[in-house]
């Protein structure tokens, strides 16, 4: 639907509902990045001859790498105040109000505490199973793109983390908001990430040599973040103290990843010394 020249956007928060529960976009957004990277990971091991026992584990520990530590991130880097002082909230989905404890699901992840919960689950899982780190952030990173995209259309399904106001003829107005026409910052992101995911794939295809060197790992960090920073410019500031930044939280957070992609993806000395030997 339009209003003018702009997209007038103000779709159900639930995708269906089984019985009398109601299943939201943003978390069916998220059980669909979590399969995706799942049967693609899958593949890859498959057609990288390793063995199923050592795939299986895999997923448990990402799942609660990613969970913890996007939770967390959104906790301590956006609202640290508030949820230092209602540490139960942190971990839990669940608030407390003056009625007493309701459940909310979790309302707030970022992207950045999820990658760094990621790469602590993944280093945790190379422990446990004798699997090269190098190889498994490379996978996982093939795959990490498309995962993000679908993660971002739930945000755009949720209408959070809006754009500032435009006049472009592409801007959405997000009625549960307001009524100013805007930057739709999630599905930039989620275009950009499907994009980088069939660049990186094509890469793969003819370049599959370079799993294990920390090559794609690092084409994923500093393809996804430097797009990050970027859009960031077309975003409404999320929390009030990053009015007086030159960045914002998420382009600051953004650089050291860019600069580990760029240190990665250039195999430097770590990369060499970690990665598998050719």
């Amino acid at each position: 639907m339009t209003s003018l020249q702009y997209i007038f956007w103000n779709p159900p928060l639930e995708a269906f509902h089984i019985g009398g529960f109601g299943i939201r976009w943003y978390s069916l957004c998220w059980c669909l990045s979590l399969l995706s990277g799942y049967l693609i990971v899958q593949r890859l091991y498959r057609r990288q001859g390793i063995r199923e026992e050592l795939f299986e584990p895999l997923f448990l520990y990402c799942f609660v790498g990613i969970l913890t530590g996007a939770r967390l991130g959104h906790c301590l880097f956006y609202e640290p105040a508030y949820y230092l002082s209602h540490p139960v909230e942190m971990l839990f989905p669940m608030r407390q109000t003056p009625q007493g404890w309701i459940y909310t699901g979790y309302e707030g992840l970022a992207s950045h505490g999820g990658t760094l919960g990621l790469m602590i689950a993944l280093w945790l899982y190379v422990r446990k199973t004798g699997v090269n780190l190098l190889r498994v952030l490379d996978n996982i990173a093939i795959a990490t793109p498309v995962c993000a995209f679908f993660i971002r259309m739930g945000n755009l399904m949720n209408s959070e983390i809006i754009g500032r106001p435009a006049d472009v003829p592409w801007a959405f107005i997000f009625a549960r908001v307001d009524n100013l026409p805007r930057h739709p910052g999630q599905l930039y992101e989620a275009l950009a990430y499907l994009v980088f995911f069939f660049i990186e794939l094509a890469i793969y295809r003819r370049k599959s040599e370079k799993v294990g060197t920390g090559f794609y790992f690092g084409f994923c960090l500093t393809t996804i973040f430097a797009a990050r920073f970027l859009i960031e410019y077309t975003k409404e500031v999320q929390e009030a103290f990053e009015a007086g930044l030159p960045l914002d939280m998420g382009q600051i957070l953004s650089l050291p990843f860019i600069a580990l992609g760029i240190y990665c993806m250039l195999g430097g000395q770590y990369c060499q010394k970690l990665g598998e030997q050719k």
